[in-house]
């Protein structure tokens, strides 16, 4: 490689050769050429390192880094510590993205002086075909400085493989290694160091979702959620975006009760699912969300629960019935 890099893209990959190979092609086929591809294999057991090596043979710009089984938040730790491009991008290897995203990301990144820009998602099937659109704040304007307008903080998705991100962001933060959630333990933490965030309503990020992954049973790692958000309540009360107390709220209303009780809702054993019921219960106690909060919380200027499809519309009705504390609201 004879030039420096403009963003550094991590692909952690761990026995996805079935969809590494469109991965990698939607990278290197980036109209944003000044790009290294850090690809790290988290012990794969598949032919994974077999494409990687083929790929690498014909692109100098794809590292490859092999290490034994970590999970997802050791292997995006072992990319970063090998990056060199001033900017930082994360791409899961069963998804793809479009060809201009990265280069219509660094120039808002360089238009705003941003830490932070974030695209569209689109979720996409086998087949490749879209059927769901995951829009990130598309009333907000694309250049947003938080100290003037906070309200991203409460309810973007905490995704790291729509953004890009300055690289001095993670001096000081990597990847919580052990949980699930990692992305919302981390990313809000970085949104709270700062400035400036810039974003574009394009469905750029192709987000694959196996079918396997929507049916297999959840387990009590749903309760990390609660971890993962009480490590953002205490960042944010120690940043510069404390007196912004009604966004922390609105974080903890939307990652705490909607997408926890979504994955709650595929947890099978019966005790088990209670207890996490229980979890939520105290969860809510414990930071003062009441039943109006929670049915009055807003999302891109409407109400949150009448934007969703019935059938999760009468789930979240049915869960308000089986918590005891919003009984007493």
């Amino acid at each position: 490689m004879n030039y420096q890099p403009k963003i550094s893209v991590i692909v952690p990959v761990y026995n996805t050769e079935k969809y590494l190979s469109k991965c990698l092609d939607s990278i290197l086929n980036q109209t944003l050429k000044e790009i290294e591809i850090i690809v790290v294999n988290d012990g794969s057991k598949d032919n994974s390192q077999e494409i990687i090596e083929e790929y690498k043979e014909k692109d100098s710009r794809i590292i490859s880094k092999i290490k034994s089984n970590g999970g997802l938040s050791d292997a995006r730790n072992c990319g970063i510590e090998k990056v060199n491009g001033e900017y930082l991008a994360f791409i899961d290897s069963d998804d793809y993205i479009d060809p201009v995203m990265l280069q219509t990301m660094l120039d808002l990144a360089e238009k705003h002086e941003s830490e932070i820009v974030m695209c569209d998602l689109v979720k996409v099937d086998e087949n490749g075909n879209e059927f769901r659109d995951l829009p990130q704040s598309p009333q907000l304007p694309e250049k947003i400085i938080l100290k003037d307008d906070f309200t991203i903080f409460g309810e973007m998705s905490c995704f790291a493989c729509n953004k890009i991100f300055k690289k001095s962001l993670f001096e000081k933060h990597q990847f919580k290694k052990g949980i699930h959630f990692e992305d919302i333990e981390l990313i809000p933490k970085l949104v709270l160091d700062s400035t400036i965030i810039s974003k574009i309503n394009q469905p750029f990020y192709k987000y694959f979702e196996r079918q396997d992954s929507i049916t297999k049973t959840h387990t009590a790692k749903g309760l990390d959620m609660f971890f993962a958000i009480n490590e953002v309540s205490d960042y944010f009360y120690k940043s510069n975006y404390n007196t912004f107390a009604t966004e922390l709220k609105r974080f903890q209303i939307i990652q705490g009760y909607y997408s926890y009780l979504a994955y709650v809702a595929f947890v099978k054993d019966k005790n088990l699912k209670r207890e996490m019921l229980d979890a939520l219960d105290l969860f809510l106690r414990n930071n003062h969300l009441t039943k109006k909060a929670i049915k009055n919380y807003q999302r891109f200027d409407e109400k949150y629960i009448n934007s969703l499809p019935i059938k999760k519309r009468i789930f979240y009705q049915l869960s308000f019935i089986n918590l005891k504390l919003l009984n007493k609201f």
